[in-house]
C-alpha cells in the first residue's frame, strides 16, 4: 500500500523525469519541427483501469478524430494469457461512432497467417463485438514515407557519421489496401515487452500492426530477419509513413496493465511481474510512448526488472531516438493526471 501512495505522489508532480542513466546514451532535444522549438506536448495518466479510466482519458484526446474511425487493436494469438479485458475494448469502442477494430494479417507461422484462420482467433479472443477490418484481406496499398528518399541521401547508412544504421531502410511501406478506407485512427495498444522490438507501444502497433501481412511486415523486417538498430529503425520509419498518412487525425492510447516481457503475438507469453500502471493518451505518438518508458522505468527495481532487461538488449529506447530524428513528436511532454 504505502509504495502504491508513493507511486500516486509521485505521479501527481505532474511529469516523471527520466535520468540519463536509464536511457543510456539517448539523448533528446525539444527541437521537434526543424529549428522550431515546441511547447511541451500533453499526455494524459490516469491509474484507474477501467472502462471510466479510459473514457477519462478518450475524452482528451478525441477532438482528432472524426468520420470513419479505425481502432487499431493488437488482437493477439488464441487465448494469449495477458491480453487485455475484453471488457475495456468494448466500453471504448461502444463510445467512438462510426468506429472499427482494424488488423492484418501476420507474417510468422500462426492461424492469423490468413484471413479465414484469423477470423477464427478473432472470434475465439472475443473480438467479435463489432466489425472487425483485416486490413490486408482486401491486398495491399503502397504507402511513400514522406521525406525519407532525401534523408537517406543526405545520411547514407554506409557513412560512419551517419544517425542511421548499416542495412537497407525504408522509403515506402505495403498496408493492408483497407487502411485507405478510414478518416481517423485511434491506436490502442496494450503497452509491454517485446522480443525484436525491445518493448511494445503506440509506434509498435501501428508500424508492424498495419503493415500487410505478406508484403508490408517483411518489408519492416528485412531478408532473414535482423534484428537490432537497424529493424528497429525500419519500424519507426513504416510508423512515419502511416502517421503522416492521417496528419492530425490520429490519436494513441497506451494501456499499461499486464506487462509482460513478451508481446501478444507470443502465444505462451511469460507472466507479468511488472505491477499495473494505468492509462497513457496523447495525440503525439513519441511523448506517450516517451511517458510510457519513463512511468515503467521510475517503478522500484524489483518490479520492473525483466521487462527493462528485455527493452535494453534489443536496444529498445532506440525506437524513441529514431522517432525525434524522424520529427515524429516531441519527447517533452507534460503528464497531466486525469
Amino acid at each position: 500500500m504505502k509504495k502504491n501512495l508513493s507511486r500516486r505522489d509521485l505521479l501527481k508532480t505532474g511529469t516523471v523525469a527520466l535520468g540519463a542513466a536509464a536511457l543510456g546514451t539517448i539523448s533528446l532535444s525539444a527541437d521537434v519541427q526543424g529549428n522550431t522549438m515546441q511547447e511541451k506536448s500533453k499526455v494524459y495518466f490516469t491509474d484507474e483501469i477501467t472502462v471510466a479510466g479510459l473514457l477519462k482519458v478518450y475524452e482528451k484526446i478525441k477532438r482528432s478524430l472524426s468520420g470513419k474511425v479505425a481502432i487499431k487493436l493488437h488482437t493477439g494469438e488464441p487465448n494469449g494469457p495477458n491480453l487485455l479485458p475484453r471488457e475495456l475494448i468494448v466500453g471504448l469502442q461502444q463510445k467512438i461512432p462510426n468506429s472499427t477494430i482494424v488488423e492484418c494479417n501476420v507474417l510468422y507461422d500462426s492461424p492469423r497467417n490468413n484471413t479465414e484462420g484469423h477470423r477464427k482467433v478473432l472470434k475465439t479472443n472475443g473480438w467479435d463485438f463489432c466489425p472487425v477490418d483485416i486490413m490486408d484481406s482486401g491486398g495491399d496499398h503502397t504507402l511513400p514515407i514522406s521525406g525519407m528518399v532525401e534523408l537517406l541521401k543526405k545520411h547514407p547508412p554506409s557513412k560512419t557519421d551517419s544517425p542511421f544504421s548499416e542495412g537497407e531502410h525504408l522509403t515506402e511501406v505495403a498496408v493492408g489496401k483497407h487502411f485507405m478506407n478510414y478518416d481517423s485512427m485511434l491506436v490502442y495498444t496494450h503497452f509491454k515487452g517485446h522480443l525484436m522490438g525491445g518493448f511494445g507501444g503506440s509506434l509498435k502497433n501501428i508500424s508492424i500492426g498495419c503493415a500487410s501481412g505478406k508484403v508490408g511486415k517483411q518489408q519492416i523486417h528485412g531478408e532473414g530477419w535482423p534484428t537490432g538498430k537497424t529493424f528497429l529503425e525500419r519500424m519507426v520509419e513504416a510508423g512515419k509513413g502511416m502517421v503522416e498518412h492521417f496528419g492530425m487525425k490520429i490519436a494513441y492510447i497506451n494501456v499499461m496493465k499486464n506487462i509482460s516481457k513478451d508481446c501478444d503475438c507470443d502465444a505462451k507469453a511469460s507472466k507479468p511481474t511488472c505491477p499495473d500502471i494505468g492509462i497513457v493518451a496523447s495525440t503525439d505518438i513519441l511523448a506517450v510512448d516517451k511517458a510510457s518508458i519513463d512511468l515503467l522505468y521510475a517503478l522500484p527495481e524489483k518490479d520492473k526488472n525483466d521487462v527493462v532487461e528485455r527493452i535494453e538488449t534489443r536496444f529498445g529506447l532506440h525506437q524513441l531516438a529514431h522517432m525525434k530524428f524522424l520529427k515524429m513528436g516531441n519527447d517533452q511532454y507534460d503528464l497531466v493526471r486525469v
